[in-house]
């Protein structure tokens, strides 16, 4: 460029001659499609969102070059008008060398708005863009070419590219993403630019009639003028945008911090909150949204004995509002009846509720926190000024207080998913201690059978059986039933236990070895007595103690309300129930129960079989009519009659599948428990 215009001016000899006309322009062509296509091979200059980082770097590299230019212009228009020639070599010098730096700046600016304006834009609005390079490119060729253009033909190009330019300069989706603190930055940037094409827009508008030929050829001056002009269009189109766009940022700010606070709500129980900071939440999202000048919200205490919800602070959460005042409110409004629907009041002052209440507050906001079977809480939003809610406001709020509601029930569902993961822990503890409880080394002897089964219907139960080997060829067995189910049955299940093995051990004052041990009446009575400081009032347990005198063929037994004992008599040949009388344990509570329970002899036979059970076995529920039919006494007593010859596994077995069969499908309502004992039939030696 430097060498044309110093061919142009007259210094052509010193360079080897006088250069053909056209060379100039070509040169300057030549040299602006380079500076052009340069900053393609630099990449995209916006990088991801950072949109002021963009229009940063172009204001503070070329705009500020740009901006030099100018002055090195403005330095040669001085020169000239002080009587310097044009063919002087530091006025050409000077003009080359912002001439060099303007196309620099135009080009990156060029580039940074298509960047800025082509951000998710869609393919019919890139294919636009690049028409309209390709349209700006072929008109500018053309303005370099000799003789220039008419000005009607320009005036006709400049019209329409100026007009498709606009059109493109609309599409700027980047200033959505920006705050208003952006904007006004943007708006810096804009404007500096603007200025440094004005400066440069004003030196070619004021030398395009120059008949010295500063600027050079009309061509050049024409093609200086477009490019000017183009590239102010999108300077211009891009600051009056941000600067109209400035009104609206507060909405989409305020729309945008709203999306913020109702994602920050949503991730609130995702990251482990607890219900205070869930309820913090809320208020802060609400007060920034409104832009309320006060809040309050009032959580009330649960009734269902809090549901894992730890308890509310005594006066709520705050903002500029104290516990006085906020409790007054609540009573005003309550009184009016105003707290159980959603309630907005534009004119506080108007309607006496703020009577007798020194606030400034003109505009209220009530809207409850609840479901369809809890109400959480409250919360009050206050503006000093009349009119201050929007129904874009309250659509907001409640959309905040949904979210709010929906994490303080997974809180709280998982508060309680966490204590019955610890009540299931504890009820797997207590299932492994009651398991221990229950005998799994039966005693055997050369007189006798014995097989049992235990079911619980829950993890634990309360139904128990024990068996004791005592002195003189004896046998201790004690079957019972704890009313209820679940850990407490089985708390007395295991009382139980420790008292029968409490009450069976030797008495050391006793005369005889007979007498050692207490009958069977005799240990219902005491063990009635210790029960009756530790079983609760609703509570009582049922039992049958046997002691078997195997050595002299008999048993005496004592029962407590227990299921009555179906038997086998080899001798008789029949089935039947000892019917005998007895009452629970914990029924009578002190002296007097020994009245209600007594003693009873049997003297069995080799063959003999005898079944004690629990109440789940005869109780349990059939698939036939509904569910309603019971196993019963009938039937257990038929399937004794059907297999009492066997041995005592195998009557057992032979129960247990007959009643799995009975029940299939249905579910267990009770525990169930079933103890077979068979006298052999052939005895030891001396015994008939």
């Amino acid at each position: 460029m430097l060498l044309s215009a110093l061919s142009r001016t007259g210094q052509g000899e010193a360079l080897g001659g006088a250069w053909p006309p056209w060379l100039p322009l070509a040169a300057q062509a030549a040299f602006t499609s380079s500076i052009f296509a340069y900053p393609r091979f630099l990449g995209q200059p916006l990088r991801g969102q950072n949109f002021l980082g963009a229009m940063r770097r172009l204001v503070l590299g070329p705009t500020l070059l740009a901006l030099a230019g100018a002055g090195l212009y403005g330095l040669a228009r001085l020169g000239h008008s002080r009587g310097l020639p044009v063919g002087a070599g530091p006025l050409t010098g000077l003009f080359t060398l912002a001439m060099g730096l303007f196309f620099y700046f135009l080009a990156r600016l060029h580039y940074t708005w298509r960047a800025l304006m082509l951000f998710k834009s869609e393919a019919r609005l890139r294919r636009r863009w690049l028409w309209f390079e390709l349209l700006l490119a072929l008109v500018l060729l053309l303005l370099l070419a000799a003789p220039p253009l008419p000005y009607g033909l320009l005036f006709g190009a400049l019209v329409g590219l100026v007009g498709f330019g606009l059109y493109l300069s609309t599409n700027q989706k980047w200033m959505a993403h920006l705050d208003p603190q952006q904007k006004w930055q943007a708006l810096s940037y804009e404007f500096i630019v603007v200025l440094t094409l004005l400066a440069f827009g004003f030196f070619f508008l004021f030398d395009r009639d120059d008949p010295s030929g500063l600027v050079g050829p009309v061509a050049q001056q024409q093609f200086l003028l477009l490019t000017t002009l183009t590239a102010g269009v999108f300077a211009v189109a891009g600051l009056l945008l941000t600067f109209f766009n400035l009104p609206t940022a507060g909405v989409f700010e305020q729309r945008r911090a709203e999306i913020l606070s109702l994602q920050r709500l949503t991730q609130v129980i995702q990251r482990g909150q607890t219900a205070p900071a869930i309820y913090l939440a809320l208020l802060d999202s609400a007060l920034q949204t409104t832009g309320a000048d006060a809040g309050w919200l009032d959580v009330l205490p649960r009734t269902d004995g809090g549901g894992g919800l730890p308890a509310p602070p005594t006066d709520g959460y705050l903002h500029e509002l104290t516990a006085g005042p906020a409790q007054a409110l609540r009573q005003q409004l309550q009184a009016q009846g105003l707290l159980e629907e959603d309630f907005l009041s534009d004119n506080l002052p108007a309607s006496g509720i703020l009577a007798g209440l020194a606030l400034p507050y003109r505009s209220v906001v009530v809207l409850p926190l609840r479901t369809e079977t809890q109400r959480y809480a409250t919360l009050y939003l206050l503006k000093n000024e009349p009119h201050g809610f929007e129904p874009e406001d309250l659509s907001m709020l409640q959309a905040f207080i949904s979210q709010t509601l929906l994490s303080l029930e997974n809180l709280q569902l998982t508060a309680l998913s966490l204590q019955n993961q610890r009540v299931q822990n504890e009820l797997r503890i207590a299932a492994h201690v009651q398991e221990s409880l229950i005998p799994k080394k039966l005693p055997t002897d050369d007189w006798f059978e014995i097989s049992s089964h235990a079911l619980a219907a829950k993890e634990v139960g309360g139904d128990f059986y024990d068996l004791l080997l005592l002195p003189g060829k004896r046998l201790a067995v004690l079957i019972g039933d704890v009313s209820g189910k679940g850990v407490t049955a089985a708390f007395h299940m295991a009382q139980m236990k420790g008292i029968f093995h409490s009450l069976m051990q030797p008495n050391p004052l006793a005369k005889t070895d007979r007498t050692q041990y207490p009958v069977p009446s005799q240990f219902m009575t005491q063990a009635n007595t210790a029960l009756t400081h530790c079983l609760e009032k609703s509570s009582f347990i049922t039992a049958s103690l046997f002691l078997i005198d195997y050595e002299n063929g008999g048993f005496m037994f004592a029962r407590a309300g227990h299921c009555h004992t179906l038997y086998y008599s080899s001798n008789q040949e029949k089935v039947e129930y000892f019917r005998s009388t007895g009452l629970g344990l914990g029924i009578i509570r002190g002296s007097g129960y020994e009245r209600h329970i007594n003693n009873q002899f049997y003297d069995y036979a080799p063959g003999d079989v005898m079944v004690m059970y629990t109440d789940g076995i005869v109780e349990a529920r059939g698939a036939g009519a509904g569910g309603t039919d019971e196993y019963g006494e009938d039937r257990l007593m038929l399937r004794l009659e059907e297999s009492y010859y066997r041995t005592a596994e195998e009557i057992k077995t032979f129960i247990i599948d007959d009643l799995d069969g009975f029940t299939a499908g249905q579910p267990m309502h009770d525990d169930q428990t079933l103890l077979v004992i068979k006298f052999k039939a052939a005895q030891p030696a001396g015994q008939a």
